[in-house]
């Protein structure tokens, strides 16, 4: 008869609840890197989860136009008619949340005397690189590398706002990547056809690791 020794059990069950751990862990710093911003615990929650459930909800600017396409079959021998939704929206939880939190860091800094110019600057900064690494696919929409937002975000402000980094990286992340990945690319994406949504699924991964980005700089 083989018995199964109770530390392999053990040792199994440990190393599947790592992911579990970690991420536990993970949740932990974020939620002391807020509290360092001047956010609670009990709001860090209920921001992260309107953030992550906001990220499904599109609301839309301009009215919806149907517009009748033809959508290319078999190597470009065939076409189908096809009817495509034309409008612009902005997302939830990848745009309006994280704006109103910028301006929110934005109105704490006038408060604690911080200068605005090295924010400003960061952002124009970020918009430069959000527009440079952004790219606009036919039927997808605006794409941006997730990891470049927070990367850049946190460099600028550590280098010009230091005093203020992790509100300032915050502040640069969400502004400029919004305008310098979707704003900036409106002409284009109207050019392709389709419909754009503002701090959508192209960027939302983005956005949404700068604020874990600028939760870990406070937290450090």
């Amino acid at each position: 008869m083989f018995f199964f020794p109770l530390t392999i059990l053990f040792f199994i069950l440990f190393f599947l609840s790592l992911p579990i751990l970690f991420l536990l862990g993970y949740f932990h710093i974020i939620i002391i890197g807020f509290q360092n911003l001047g956010i609670s615990a009990e709001a860090t929650c209920f921001i992260l989860f309107l953030i992550l459930f906001g990220s499904f909800i599109n609301i839309p600017l301009t009215k919806k136009k149907l517009v009748l396409v033809r959508e290319s079959r078999f190597f470009g021998f065939f076409s189908t008619p096809k009817l495509e939704s034309h409008y612009i929206a902005i997302n939830l939880g990848g745009a309006v949340i994280p704006i109103l939190l910028s301006f929110y860091f934005l109105i704490t800094a006038v408060i604690q005397g911080v200068e605005l110019k090295p924010i400003f600057t960061a952002i124009l900064l970020m918009i430069i690189i959000s527009k440079i690494f952004s790219k606009v696919i036919p039927g997808k929409g605006i794409v941006l590398p997730a990891l470049i937002p927070p990367f850049f975000s946190a460099i600028f402000a550590l280098i010009l706002v230091p005093q203020f980094s992790a509100p300032a990286a915050f502040i640069s992340g969400v502004l400029g990547t919004l305008i310098g990945a979707d704003i900036l690319n409106l002409r284009k994406i109207k050019r392709y056809g389709g419909y754009l949504s503002i701090g959508g699924a192209g960027v939302f991964d983005g956005i949404f690791l700068v604020g874990i980005v600028s939760a870990l700089i406070s937290g450090f």
